[in-house]
């Protein structure tokens, strides 16, 4: 079998594009940890986005959270009023759907948004909740066995991680 490659920098130029579409005035971008962090903070810069951005975890209200436990990055950190907001959630890799149904957990203990948008790097499928991204930049099939993650390099470069498990 070989290996995927995946080049994350052309994905990311895709995924700005695909952000610009969506973004509307007063729009505010909310990273899921860590991946869908970097992304939003490398878009906000980007693309010269005035308003505050916000990092969302998902480890609290994760289904699995007593296998999976806390990461020392897991903190939501949402510095304006979720209520009647409009939001653009980003996330480096959607896969079964789970994260995704538990930052929105994590997302209404803050507030009631007006509308939230879910834009991803990759979709590699193998849903198990009805969750789908309004926009994503490359969708990829991988099997059950591996995981696909972002990486960010000291200056700031992205890449893939595979990793069987």
């Amino acid at each position: 079998m070989s290996a995927l490659k995946l080049d994350a920098e052309a994905l990311y130029l895709e995924l700005q594009r695909g952000v610009r579409s969506l973004l509307r005035p007063e729009m505010h971008l909310i990273g899921v940890t860590s991946g869908g962090a970097w992304l939003a903070e490398r878009l906000q810069r980007d693309l010269n986005l005035a308003e505050p951005l916000g990092v969302i975890s998902s480890s609290l209200h994760r289904d699995d959270y007593a296998r999976r436990g806390m990461t020392a990055t897991a903190q939501t950190q949402i510095p304006f009023d979720v209520n009647n907001a409009s939001i653009l959630l980003l996330d480096d890799v959607l896969f079964t759907g789970r994260t995704i149904r538990a930052v929105m957990n994590e997302l209404f203990d803050f507030g009631r948004p007006a509308c939230v948008k879910l834009v991803v790097l990759v979709d590699r499928g193998g849903r198990e909740l009805p969750i789908q991204s309004d926009f994503c930049a490359a969708r990829v099939a991988l099997p059950a066995t591996q995981s696909l993650a972002l990486a960010r390099s000291a200056d700031g470069v992205f890449s893939f991680n595979v990793k069987a498990h």
